[in-house]
């Protein structure tokens, strides 16, 4: 495993739509891998494929729930529910958060390492997280979608 460079905004590659991933080979589980290990360094709640610089269709999320570790190819929502408001970062726009209006729980499907599908189900931050990597496949950022975005040491700093 490796830890692998995060790609910041504005490189041209957060912007455009990963490839699906029609064979697994051992070089994308070593990616999967790279990619946990690098989430995990970095301190993040989930990571795309696209923020490693590699445009395929995985993500990997951990929301520290029960789930634990989630790493997933070609993640589809096939069903969404409610809604929440609530902030969001991004390693690759360290320095800037955002409110975004999300649904509140989610249903993801894709496929394991070894290529068998399974499904997933989370509400709260796990749902908030899926969709804000999902986005990611798709060339869309969280200041895209954010209601607000602001710089949270700013923030604190105007209130006290």
């Amino acid at each position: 495993m490796a830890i692998r460079l995060i790609v910041k905004e504005p490189d041209e590659v957060l912007h455009k739509t990963a490839k699906e991933v029609t064979k697994i080979t051992p070089n994308v589980q070593k990616l999967m891998d790279d990619m946990a290990e690098t989430m995990y360094d970095a301190e993040g709640v989930g990571l795309a494929a696209p923020q490693v610089g590699i445009l395929k269709r995985i993500i990997v999320i951990d929301a520290g729930d029960e789930n634990g570790l989630i790493a997933m190819i070609n993640p589809e929502i096939v069903e969404r529910d409610g809604e929440q408001l609530g902030p969001e970062g991004c390693l690759s726009i360290p320095g800037l958060n955002g409110d975004v209006r999300r649904a509140m729980t989610v249903t993801v499907k894709g496929l394991n390492r070894d290529g068998e599908e399974f499904v997933v189900t989370g509400s709260g931050l796990l749902a908030r997280a899926f969709q804000h990597e999902i986005d990611h496949l798709n060339g869309v950022l969280f200041t895209d979608v954010a209601d607000k975005i602001y710089e949270p040491a700013r923030e604190s700093a105007a209130k006290e």
